[in-house]
């Protein structure tokens, strides 16, 4: 079986609850964890954005189990101050962080007055922020002029063995674009036949596949799904939409006429925990070596309980 984790949702909790979820979540017999890292939520009834390197550190040093983080370098976030902290971080923690990278979203990136590039050059800036990372983590001092600048950067505190930097991707387009630099790949739950073209190029060349999967429990059937509908109904647009929206308020403008039997296609949604054990099987058989789920509820404790007792158990 895969290494199965839990996500933190720095969108919806406050990241002084996230800190305690995160080590219940161990305690439950979760494996590993994945945190998301966002300046504003999805939309306003989730009303969080903690800042997820700070709550790294504090849950790397609460727990003992790996923690990934999704990070999307080139213009919220410059490269060099990104290598910094991840070493930082695998210096402290070793062998315990893996970074995720992609090219982010419009509702994170636009804080900083610049504007949004489309997507062939944020694959272009990506790619540059990757060399520009991976360069500082080995020592190495650059300079570098182009969708991004470096001036004579060099880290000076370097862990013994670097980060695990992964590709995000959604679409087979992008995965084999990302297999070509990334050591392996973290993608969503979609249809049966998207997820396997999506993870061919890395499955291809021996490289690890990371999946996560959102899910709505609750002891009642209609209360997941209100769940799930109440939190999580901005998140059902495809690409391109979800990377160029600005605003929660927007989001929240977007997913207005969202009905709650739609969010089955986004969110596994259950009360019965078999059904997720059934679900996290399947994801299994497609050959992930790692999934990560996300109960898209603001409270987690009753969620992981719930996990911990009935559905870990069966996946063992």
């Amino acid at each position: 079986m895969p290494v199965v984790g839990w996500h933190a949702s720095h969108e919806q909790i406050p990241p002084s609850r996230l800190l305690r979820d995160v080590r219940q979540a161990e305690e439950a017999g979760f494996e590993a964890a994945w945190s998301s890292d966002h300046f504003s939520p999805w939309s306003s009834r989730q009303g969080e954005s903690g800042f997820a390197f700070a709550w790294l550190g504090a849950a790397l040093a609460t727990t003992r189990f790996p923690i990934g983080v999704v990070n999307a370098p080139g213009q919220r976030y410059h490269p060099a101050v990104v290598a910094q902290a991840v070493a930082t971080l695998a210096e402290m923690y070793p062998g315990r962080l893996s970074v995720a990278l992609g090219t982010g979203e419009f509702s994170n990136e636009h804080v900083t007055g610049d504007p949004w590039p489309d997507k062939a050059t944020r694959n272009a800036r990506l790619r540059e922020c990757v060399d520009v990372i991976r360069a500082l983590l080995t020592g190495e001092e650059v300079t570098h002029h182009g969708l991004v600048r470096v001036d004579r950067a060099r880290l000076w505190t370097l862990p013994e063995r670097p980060p695990r930097l992964l590709a995000t991707a959604v679409s087979d387009a992008t995965a084999r674009w990302a297999a070509e630099w990334a050591e392996g790949l973290i993608t969503i739950w979609q249809p049966e036949d998207v997820l396997r073209r999506v993870a061919e190029p890395f499955r291809d060349q021996g490289k690890p596949l990371a999946l996560q999967v959102h899910v709505s429990w609750a002891p009642d059937e209609d209360e997941a799904l209100r769940i799930a509908h109440e939190q999580w109904r901005t998140n059902t647009f495809p690409a391109p939409l979800c990377w160029d929206i600005a605003t929660p308020e927007q989001f929240d403008q977007a997913a207005a006429h969202v009905r709650p039997e739609d969010m089955h296609g986004a969110v596994l949604i259950a009360s019965d925990p078999k059904r997720f054990v059934e679900w996290l099987l399947k994801a299994a058989d497609l050959g992930f070596d790692e999934i990560y789920v996300h109960h898209v509820g603001q409270e987690q404790e009753a969620f992981i309980d719930c996990f911990g007792e009935h559905v870990l158990p069966e996946l063992a």
